[in-house]
């Protein structure tokens, strides 16, 4: 019996140092060349850097003619390109892929296609987005996959599936009458593509359901319906109470976590902001009081402009004159927001419109309302990085920081396109793509 608690002992101890060799193991290092660095925070970029990335961290970032390089490194010349910061965007849904009405829309999804076939299009999702350099997604809704953004999410992490680092929503919340399917038969119990509440503690029950399965954020539909008055404003359907809203933000804020709120405008956007959220999505209508409470406040704004411009239905209906309306309203709010101070973050809405689509589209339409390009960047990585409590670990080319890197051969302050053509991406110090000529 003695011999064998030795023997146990004899491999316990060996199991231990094999730990400690290994976590001492030194880690290998990338040396990135930078002619030109955007780190995401500074005003101005800076020419001829070196980055030194050790295992997936950045080491340090110093002048090209006082680095030092360590022998055996392995060294990726970017000396003739721009280098940044992996890009975020805080506004995605890949369970969503643009639904053509041709294609059964956005009904089919749910009442058609099974969950696996959904997450396989969603890893395709991930896939894209950092192929274009979005090394970092906050994912606002499954529309009706339940959670399986967090799946992705731990596929993702656990190294089986590449991918962005997911912030994720998980199911959303909103009201009866207040979110798809409709228009089916009422004596049917359709199912629904958000979690739908009545009154405070039903509101309160669905984000602490919704947090207990890993949400990093909560997602609340504060608007619903959109259509054009008799006078021909923007009008939209307000959904969630500021009662129930407050439950959920008290919640969420007791678990530190954030609330983000889709709000066109009107009752549901001031519901939305006397209510605490922590960022209006979309707001496509914004009064001058109201952006004043978001200065205030401190409350995040993600306008997602591309979607506004496209597909529109033809003029001369009730759909047209609303899609029209929208893009005529979410321009001038977009730049009093900008012109106000308030903190505005990059997010594209993709999912919404096909995955397709260039991501990077929605920096030309931020710089042609007023946006500087540099401004435009830093809401693609410092800022979201802040809004996401990441400051200092994404979003920015600094020591310390996950080294979460892209490149591109021209320069995205004389021309914001560039940043539309990515050629080299590297996540948590893994490269994932290389077209350097």
């Amino acid at each position: 019996m003695k011999i064998e608690w030795y023997v146990l002992l004899f491999y316990a101890w060996v199991g231990l140092a094999a730990g400690q060799e290994s976590s001492t193991a030194p880690q290998p290092v990338t040396v990135i060349r930078a002619g030109m660095l955007i780190d995401g925070k500074s005003d101005t970029p800076r020419r001829d850097q070196v980055i030194i990335v050790r295992g997936n961290r950045i080491e340090s970032v110093s002048d090209a003619g006082s680095a030092k390089i360590s022998e055996g490194a392995n060294v990726i010349d970017f000396s003739h390109a721009t280098v940044l910061p992996g890009l975020i965007d805080s506004h995605t849904h890949i369970f969503l892929q643009g639904e053509d009405p041709a294609q059964g829309g956005y009904d089919a999804n749910i009442l058609k296609y099974p969950l696996a076939f959904r997450a396989a299009r969603a890893t395709v999702s991930a896939r894209r987005a950092l192929e274009q350099g979005f090394t970092t997604l906050r994912d606002v809704e499954t529309e009706g996959a339940g959670y399986g953004d967090i799946g992705i999410k731990q596929a993702i992490e656990g190294g089986y599936i590449p991918g962005p680092r997911l912030f994720v929503a998980t199911r959303a919340i909103s009201t009866t009458g207040g979110y798809n399917l409709e228009d089916y038969a009422p004596e049917l119990d359709m199912p629904k593509g958000a979690q739908l509440i009545d009154g405070p503690v039903e509101a309160r029950k669905a984000a602490r359901e919704q947090l207990s399965h890993g949400a990093d954020w909560l997602k609340v539909y504060m608007t619903h319906r959109s259509w054009t008055g008799k006078h021909g404003e923007l009008v939209s359907q307000p959904t969630l109470t500021l009662e129930e809203l407050k439950a959920i933000v008290d919640e969420a804020h007791g678990w530190n976590r954030k609330v983000a709120c889709h709000a066109y405008n009107g009752i549901g956007l001031q519901r939305a902001l006397d209510g605490g959220c922590d960022s209006i999505e979309h707001g496509l209508e914004i009064t001058d009081a109201q952006i004043t409470q978001m200065v205030h406040q401190g409350t995040w704004y993600c306008p997602t402009l591309s979607p506004y411009y496209m597909d529109w239905a033809p003029a001369d209906t009730p759909a047209g004159q609303r899609d029209r309306m929208r893009a005529a309203v979410h321009g001038p709010s977009f730049q009093k927001a900008l012109k106000a101070g308030v903190k505005i973050v990059f997010g594209t809405d993709i999912g919404g419109m096909p995955w397709t689509e260039p991501i990077a589209q929605e920096f030309p339409r931020m710089v042609e309302l007023g946006m500087s390009p540099m401004d435009a960047i830093k809401s693609a990585t410092s800022r979201p990085a802040l809004m996401l409590d990441m400051e200092g670990q994404l979003g920015v080319v600094a020591p310390g920081a996950y080294a979460d890197i892209i490149a591109v051969n021209a320069d995205p302050l004389r021309d914001i396109k560039a940043l539309g053509t990515v050629i080299f991406v590297m996540k948590d110090g893994k490269v994932f793509k290389n077209e350097a000529k």
